[in-house]
């Protein structure tokens, strides 16, 4: 039943809001969780790793992969559930069969239900990531990673893909032994907070001074994955078109939809800085009103962008 008195999105927003705090609860437990252990013991020979969902946990993805391939050096790639259950032969290599990890928030999610049992018919014993315990995805899984204070009230997930993202990323670092992963994400609460009190405000500013008309999210590598969720976040919570591409691919046709009510949102990596600034550029000469979040941003990005979200 929906409370009359709840004006739409406050429990997204208070979701999103809470994300520190539920990071740190997060990390603690993980701190102290025995799968964690359980996995590092029984897949840490896996050289070979593929992460699997659909819709948001498919963009999660995509960033665990990238997150996955950074703190451990292991290969690692991302599919939707969908792709191994209609192309399996492009997915897996039976004879040397990566090691598997099925994302999904509720534990329910149909597709990633059937990859699970398609992976035990084959014999392959798969990772699960849920935010809701004894659902039949881990009850599937030979072992199951779960933030317990990252469940939702709302619809669309924003809570529950970060701190999904935060325990893949916990792990990654456990099993490579990667310390200094470890220590950044242990200082990511505390740090984030005082980013994301500026955030709201600026946003709520900047939109109550536009309106816009397209929404397009750009990120590059391991921002890629992030973007495709971004865009997916304004689709289903404005029902607002909106569409996502690699950083660099923007020039090569889309662009062409650039005006002053479309939002044009850069998520600039650090490798690519130089490159991915030069999309801004151009973006901003044709007209575009543009947001970037960076992890540091220089004069040229500060001039090129409506507004900045800068973290530090």
């Amino acid at each position: 039943m929906v409370n009359p008195d709840c004006k739409p999105g406050s429990y997204t927003e208070s979701e999103i809001l809470s994300q520190p705090r539920c990071w740190a609860e997060s990390l603690q437990q993980l701190e102290k969780d025995p799968e964690v252990e359980r996995i590092i013991r029984e897949f840490s020979s896996s050289r070979h790793w593929i992460f699997i969902g659909c819709g948001s946990s498919y963009y999660l993805a995509l960033a665990a992969a990238a997150s996955w391939k950074v703190a451990t050096g292991l290969p690692a790639r991302a599919f939707p559930a969908s792709e191994l259950l209609l192309f399996p032969d492009l997915v897996l290599d039976l004879d040397s069969p990566p090691q598997p990890v099925l994302i999904s928030r509720s534990g329910t999610t149909s597709e990633v239900l059937k990859a699970g049992d398609y992976l035990k018919s084959k014999g392959i014993p798969f990772v699960a990531v849920t935010c809701t315990a004894d659902e039949a995805l881990q009850q599937m899984a030979a072992a199951t990673l779960r933030p317990s204070s990252a469940e939702e009230k709302s619809t669309v997930m924003t809570l529950s893909f970060t701190s999904m993202l935060i325990a893949i990323q916990y792990l990654a670092a456990k099993l490579a032994g990667n310390t200094r992963f470890l220590d950044s994400l242990r200082r990511i609460p505390e740090a984030s907070q005082s980013v994301l009190d500026q955030a709201r405000a600026a946003t709520k500013s900047f939109v109550a001074s536009h309106e816009f008309a397209d929404y397009v999210w750009l990120g590059q590598g391991p921002c890629y994955g992030l973007a495709c969720e971004g865009a997916l976040k304004i689709n289903e919570m404005s029902l607002s078109y909106t569409q996502s591409f690699h950083t660099l691919e923007f020039r090569h046709g889309p662009k062409s939809i650039v005006g002053p009510e479309t939002l044009i949102m850069f998520q600039l990596s650090e490798e690519g800085y130089e490159q991915e600034r030069g999309v801004l550029e151009e973006v901003k000469d044709l007209g575009g009103t543009t947001l970037v979040v960076a992890n540091h941003a220089d004069e040229r990005v500060r001039r090129a962008a409506g507004l900045v979200m800068e973290l530090n």
